[in-house]
């Protein structure tokens, strides 16, 4: 009978550590994403002239997980975004995350098989809306664009990054 109450307290006490580590967890990630935006400087207005319409873009290249498309980053009327091609196609996985890295070889300055990245190369744009087709990212106005590289699908949870794009 004593083994039965102590079977069903230890089940008790594994699923009460388990949450409050997912919540510690959840934590964690909302400070890093509050950090990673907050140490960017804000940026210089370019004259309109400057800023109208500028392209850069790149094609992924696969990493830990399968992934390609075109991707591109646009700047109009002062505003940025960074916008995946109808071509683009991921691997799905938990916690996915659009970046900006700033390094030109994502993929060559880390190892696999996660090719895991530091925290303080990159900063997190938003969720990955989903893993096929054309889709529209927002870019703060406080990122130095310029100091970034290239753009990565990127999960959090297991820090692997899926696939990189370099910015031509």
């Amino acid at each position: 009978m004593k083994l039965k109450y102590i079977s069903i307290f230890s089940v008790v006490c594994l699923v009460a550590i388990a949450l409050a580590s997912q919540l510690n967890y959840q934590a964690n990630l909302a400070v890093l994403e509050t950090k990673s935006l907050a140490r960017e400087a804000p940026i210089k207005t370019l004259a309109k002239s400057q800023n109208q319409g500028r392209i850069k873009s790149g094609t992924f290249v696969s990493g830990e997980a399968s992934t390609a498309g075109t991707v591109r980053l646009v700047t109009q009327n002062g505003k940025s975004s960074l916008q995946l091609e109808s071509n683009f196609n991921s691997s799905t996985g938990p916690d996915l995350v659009v970046i900006l890295h700033k390094s030109p070889n994502i993929l060559g300055s880390t190892q696999p098989p996660n090719y895991p990245l530091p925290d303080s190369n990159y900063v997190i744009l938003a969720p990955l809306k989903r893993s096929k087709g054309a889709q529209s990212y927002n870019i703060p106005s406080n990122i130095n664009l310029g100091a970034y590289k290239s753009v990565a699908i990127w999960c959090r949870r297991y820090n692997a990054t899926f696939g990189a794009a370099v910015l031509n």
